[in-house]
C-alpha cells in the first residue's frame, strides 16, 4: 500500500526537488498552451502560475493544495476581445471578473455555503467534475502542445511508440513502483519517454542552446473597457462552477472537506485575486489545475510544501532561458501519454463523487441531471451568447446551474413527481 504524504507534511529535500518537478512537468504543457493560443511571451506566465500558487497557499493557510495554472475557461471571449481590440483589453475584463469573484468570496464568507447544494446538487457537481476530464480527452491523442500526434494525417510509428511508453510506464509504475518511486510514476514516465524521443531524434536542442541565460518577462499594464468586461462576464459562472468542483475532487482524494476548512470562500478568494493580479501586469487568468489534482490522486502525495516547491520552479523558469526552453522541448506525444492517465483520473473522480453521494438514479431530477449534463458537455454543442460562443464544459456548467434552479423551485412547489 503506497504511504500517503499528508497535506502538512513537509518532505526532506531528496523527496522535495522530484516531487516538484513532477507537478511543474504536469502543468507545464497546458498551462503554456493558453498564452501560445493568446499571442504572448509564456514567461510572464510561468511567473505569475509561481506567485499564484504561492498566494493561494498562504490565502487557504496551508491547508489546501492546489496549483495554479492558465485557465482555459476564458479562452473564447479573450480571443474576441484581443481580436477587436488587443491583449490590453483582455488585460482589463480579467482583472474585472477577478476582481468579481473576490467579491463573491466575501458574500460566500457572509452567507455560507448552503446554497452549492441548490445551485449543484451532488448529481450535477459530479457531471460537471467528470466533464473536466473527460472534454479534454481527446487531447490527448490529437496532437499539439498537450497531445501525443497519433490521430493526425501527419502520425508516424515513433509518435505511437513515444506515447505508448510514456503511458505504459504511468500506468505500471502507478501501481508497480514501491516506497520512493510510487511517488514519482508520473515524472519517471516523462523523463522515460523524453529519453525515448531523443533516442528517435524526435527532440530539437537548437531553442536551448540560442536561449538566454536570463530572460525578463514582458510586463504591461491592461486597459478598462465595459464593453470587453461584458463579454467576458459570462465566465464568471464557469470559474466558480469550476473551482468549487476542483474543491470538491481535492476533498475525496485528501479526506478533508476544504469547502468548510480552510473554507470555500478563502479558496475562491485566493483563485480570483491571483487572476485579477496577473491580468493586472500582463499574464492570463489562473486557476487551480486538473493536471496536478491527478498526480495528487496517483500518487498520493498531498503535501503543499510539494505543491510551493514547483511553484518556485515556475517563478524559476520564467528567468532563466536554457530551463524553460529545455522542459518546452518535450514533445507532446510524452505530454500525452501522462495526460491520457491524468484526466482519466479526474474523470473518474467526478463519478466516484456520485458514488460517495449516494446519488439516487431512481429519481427523475437525479438521471435528467446528469444525463442532460454528459451530452451536453460531450456532444459538441455550441450556442452563442452576448457575442460569447459556449460549448463543452463551459456550456455544461451553464446549463447544470439552470436546471438544478428550476428543479430546486419545482421541489419548493411540492410540484415534482419525485
Amino acid at each position: 500500500m503506497k504511504r500517503i504524504i499528508g497535506v502538512d507534511e513537509k518532505v526532506s529535500p531528496k523527496m522535495l526537488i522530484p516531487l516538484s518537478i513532477q507537478h511543474t512537468f504536469a502543468m507545464f504543457g497546458a498551462s503554456v498552451l493558453v498564452p501560445i493560443v493568446l499571442g504572448i511571451n509564456p514567461s510572464i506566465v510561468l511567473l505569475m502560475n509561481g506567485i499564484g500558487t504561492l498566494l493561494f497557499i498562504l490565502i487557504t493557510k496551508r491547508k489546501a493544495p492546489a496549483y495554479l495554472g492558465s485557465s482555459f475557461a476564458f479562452l473564447g471571449p479573450a480571443t474576441i476581445i484581443i481580436g477587436q481590440s488587443g491583449f490590453r483589453y483582455a488585460q482589463g475584463a480579467f482583472v474585472a471578473i477577478g476582481l468579481m469573484g473576490c467579491i463573491l468570496a466575501y458574500i460566500i464568507y457572509k452567507f455560507g455555503t448552503d446554497w452549492i447544494d441548490v445551485v449543484l446538487p451532488p448529481a450535477a457537481m459530479g457531471s460537471v467534475v467528470s466533464l473536466i476530464g473527460f472534454e479534454l480527452a481527446q487531447a490527448t491523442v490529437s496532437g499539439g502542445k498537450i497531445g501525443a500526434n497519433i490521430m493526425t494525417d501527419t502520425r508516424t510509428t515513433n509518435d505511437l511508440i513515444v506515447f505508448l511508453v510514456t503511458l505504459s510506464v504511468a500506468i505500471l509504475g502507478s501501481v508497480l513502483f514501491k516506497k520512493f518511486l510510487a511517488t514519482i510514476p508520473i515524472l519517471i514516465a516523462i523523463i522515460t519517454g523524453y529519453i525515448v524521443s531523443v533516442t528517435l531524434k524526435m527532440v530539437d536542442f537548437t531553442p536551448v542552446m540560442q536561449a538566454s541565460l536570463f530572460t525578463l518577462p514582458k510586463f504591461q499594464l491592461p486597459i478598462f473597457d465595459l464593453k470587453s468586461i461584458i463579454t467576458m462576464l459570462p465566465v464568471i459562472l464557469v470559474i466558480t462552477s469550476e473551482h468549487i468542483s476542483h474543491q470538491v475532487v481535492t476533498s475525496n482524494i485528501i479526506g478533508r472537506d476544504l469547502l468548510k476548512e480552510p473554507g470555500l470562500h478563502r479558496s475562491i478568494f485566493a483563485d480570483n485575486f491571483s487572476t485579477a493580479l496577473s491580468g493586472f501586469i500582463g499574464g492570463v487568468p489562473t486557476t487551480t489545475y486538473g493536471e496536478n489534482i491527478g498526480v495528487m490522486a496517483i500518487t498520493k502525495v498531498y503535501s503543499v510544501y510539494v505543491i510551493a516547491g514547483a511553484a518556485c520552479i515556475s517563478i524559476l523558469m520564467a528567468f532563466i532561458g536554457p530551463l524553460s526552453a529545455l522542459i518546452s522541448s518535450i514533445p507532446g506525444n510524452v505530454i500525452g501519454g501522462v495526460t491520457f492517465l491524468l484526466y482519466g483520473m479526474i474523470g473518474t473522480s467526478g463519478i466516484r463523487l456520485l458514488v460517495d453521494q449516494k446519488v439516487d438514479y431512481s429519481q427523475s431530477k437525479n438521471l435528467i441531471l446528469t444525463s442532460v449534463i454528459f451530452v451536453t458537455g460531450l456532444s459538441g454543442l455550441k450556442i452563442n451568447f452576448l457575442g460569447v460562443s459556449l460549448s463543452g464544459m463551459v456550456l455544461a456548467s451553464v446549463v447544470a446551474v439552470v436546471l438544478s434552479l428550476l428543479f430546486y423551485v419545482f421541489d419548493r412547489l411540492g410540484i415534482m413527481n419525485d
